[in-house]
């Protein structure tokens, strides 16, 4: 997440006093999986008032309102004059946020059109022609960007290009925003999001839909807005363990990588679903979806998807990567998922290579905990790149400072050698349900050649084999963990977010010790990975699961490329070597018929724009061709 996010997300946790407790510090919640109607919503609607009323809460006499506090007042009919003062004030000096300042002074004015006075309005409607916030550089950027532009200028039409910050009158600007705004969408039902499963910048998408989907006059944007939030939100019901978003993801962090539920995504499943407790602060971000919550109504067939998993399943997505600018044949490169699902452990993964070069998470397996909160229930490894080169790929700025100011900007760890987060072009992964390879040739001359695996300081049993196998147990979950080359163990350093002198925040590293996560050093450029997991329910003992691993067949070879011919604990035989098509069964899999959707509850054709859910008896198709949603109880 950005700087200025992450601003807003510290200034939430600073905020202690509140009536009741907080769910981010209550009980882990249990939700029904079956419940009437007009209960769900009445408990959907409790939570969005949670998040407002912890926020009202903290308004005391002694401190000026804050821009949330200020869109809590309004959304509840309290907008007095200490309020529109308190506009005034901000909109004296517009503070640095781009699209992040956009949005939410959008949000100001929709919610204050009735309340505030003439005298704030209009302050600010001039800061939209007096303040020029940049149109970023990711995809989350313009969808903000342009999501805001459209509901503004349809707010006040007819005006000139000098009344904008743009330069191009109300029709101008609404005819831009709505070019992008059609554009994005027809991309990302017919291919695939780019920012695929983001850990946090689900609510930079999910918070501008909605928006759209209450505030826009144009009946066919609102209905896109609509469509494109369910279409989100069932993404991330099927991505979950127990409301907990796992890999991979195009976009995380340093934080929610190692300790999954740690994000914005977990407000949404804590918010939608009420199966996991939100983010301490509900996420920062919670507030400016919850004022306009009430607007949005989850479908069933998604909320059973999130919360009612009567056996396991194999979903299947295509995405796309982050946009190239040079190096590369191709502009945006597909991004073929997998996912599977059991009650104890979820196994995702995407092929390997690029898909964005900082914070994308390639594969991992998570598995299930009753209280998430401050439990690191993953494991997997990764190739800790850092290239000049692969920044240019996909960024346009100053090559010289382009690293260097990764870590002003949030993302400290890109250039650091004992990282966990990011991907590389010399990584390539092949899963087959609870079966993952990881297979990784490094060139001699590249940054960083080595590999890491991550081993939570959470994991029990942690045993090594001597037939070289790394057995271990998180949960209800059997782990066994074959590095391909030698290694040692590390500690993994932490990172302390610190003031520096200039302003701004610096990071500190932060050294836990044994009783932190341990970090497997590999230090060979040719190496690999390979990961089995099970339920314990499934063998007598632990001793009779590490058995039963070492009783499969494997073979490797790290020269001239590394190879695995195995056999999986679910009667598979694999054959996977870098740089070719895997073999199952005999037969190659083939990555070009990959499916926009393809699994029991999400289905959808490469270039459609059309997706159904499907639960049970339940099914809604999202027809983004005819702008229509269908609904269907099959007996």
């Amino acid at each position: 997440m950005s700087k200025f996010s992450a601003l807003f997300t510290l200034a939430a946790l600073l905020v202690t006093t509140s009536v009741a407790q907080p769910s981010f510090s209550g009980p882990v919640p249990v939700p029904p999986a079956d419940a009437r109607p007009d209960v769900l919503r009445r408990a959907y609607l409790q939570r969005v008032n949670e998040t407002l009323d912890w926020y009202q809460n903290a308004i005391t006499p002694a401190k000026p309102l804050t821009r949330e506090q200020i869109l809590v007042k309004l959304v509840r009919k309290q907008g007095d004059a200490q309020v529109s003062q308190r506009v005034l004030e901000l909109m004296a000096e517009p503070q640095s946020g781009d699209m992040f300042w956009m949005f939410p002074w959008t949000a100001v004015s929709f919610a204050g059109r009735d309340q505030l006075s003439p005298e704030a309005r209009a302050a600010i409607r001039d800061a939209w022609r007096t303040y020029f916030p940049m149109r970023g550089d990711t995809e989350n950027h313009w969808t903000m960007y342009y999501a805001s532009l459209f509901l503004m200028s349809e707010m006040y039409p007819d005006e000139p290009g000098d009344t904008w910050f743009t330069g191009k009158s109300s029709a101008e600007n609404l005819a831009e925003a709505r070019e992008y705004l059609i554009h994005w969408l027809d991309l990302s039902t017919t291919i695939g999001q780019g920012e695929f499963n983001p850990t946090h910048y689900i609510g930079e998408y999910a918070i501008p839909m909605l928006y759209l989907a209450t505030w826009a006059k144009d009946p066919a944007m609102r209905q896109r807005g609509r469509m494109k939030l369910d279409w989100l939100m069932a993404d991330l019901a099927a991505n979950t363990l127990n409301g907990v978003l796992r890999g991979p993801n195009a976009r995380t962090d340093d934080t929610s990588v190692i300790e999954r539920w740690n994000a914005l995504a977990s407000y949404f499943s804590w918010t939608m679903f009420g199966n996991t407790p939100p983010p301490s602060g509900y996420g920062g971000w919670g507030i400016y979806f919850a004022i306009v919550a009430e607007n949005y109504e989850l479908p069933e067939v998604i909320r059973r998807i999130a919360v009612d998993r009567g056996s396991d399943f194999v979903q299947r997505d295509l995405k796309r990567s982050r946009r190239r600018w040079r190096y590369s044949d191709v502009e945006m490169a597909p991004i073929c998922k997998t996912n599977y699902l059991r009650r104890d452990y979820a196994v995702g993964s995407y092929q390997g290579g690029l898909s964005d070069p900082i914070q994308a998470h390639v594969w991992d397996v998570t598995w299930a905990v009753p209280d998430p909160r401050g439990v690191h229930n993953t494991i997997f490894s990764a190739h800790p790149l850092s290239s000049a080169q692969v920044m240019q790929t996909y960024f346009t700025e100053l090559p010289d400072a382009m690293i260097d100011g990764l870590s002003s900007q949030g993302k400290p760890s890109y250039d650091v050698p004992d990282k966990i987060l990011g991907c590389s072009p010399y990584e390539k992964v092949f899963q087959d349900l609870d079966t993952v390879i990881a297979l990784y040739a490094i060139p001699e001359g590249v940054r960083f050649p080595h590999i890491n695996g991550f081993f939570s300081r959470d994991l029990v049993n942690v045993t090594e084999d001597k037939s070289g196998w790394i057995f271990a147990q998180g949960g209800n979950t059997y782990l066994a963990y074959r590095p391909l080359a030698g290694y040692e163990w590390q500690h993994l350093l932490g990172y302390r977010q610190l003031p520096s002198q200039g302003g701004g925040y610096r990071w500190e590293r932060v050294d836990h010790g044994d009783k932190g996560d341990k970090l497997l050093h590999s230090p060979h450029r040719h190496n690999g990975t390979i990961v089995q997991a099970a339920s314990a329910s499934e063998f007598a003992s632990f001793d009779a699961f590490r058995a039963a691993i070492n009783a499969l067949p494997l073979k490797f070879s790290l020269a001239p490329v590394p190879s695995v011919t195995m056999q999986t604990l679910r009667g598979k035989r694999v054959v996977f070597t870098y740089g070719e098509a895997p073999v199952v069964d005999g037969k190659p899999v083939d990555y070009a018929q990959w499916k926009l959707f393809e699994g029991p509850h999400l289905n959808a054709e490469k270039g459609s724009g059309i997706l159904t859910i499907t639960h049970g008896q339940l099914s809604r198709v999202l027809d983004f061709n005819t702008l229509t949603i269908t609904d269907q109880v099959t007996q």
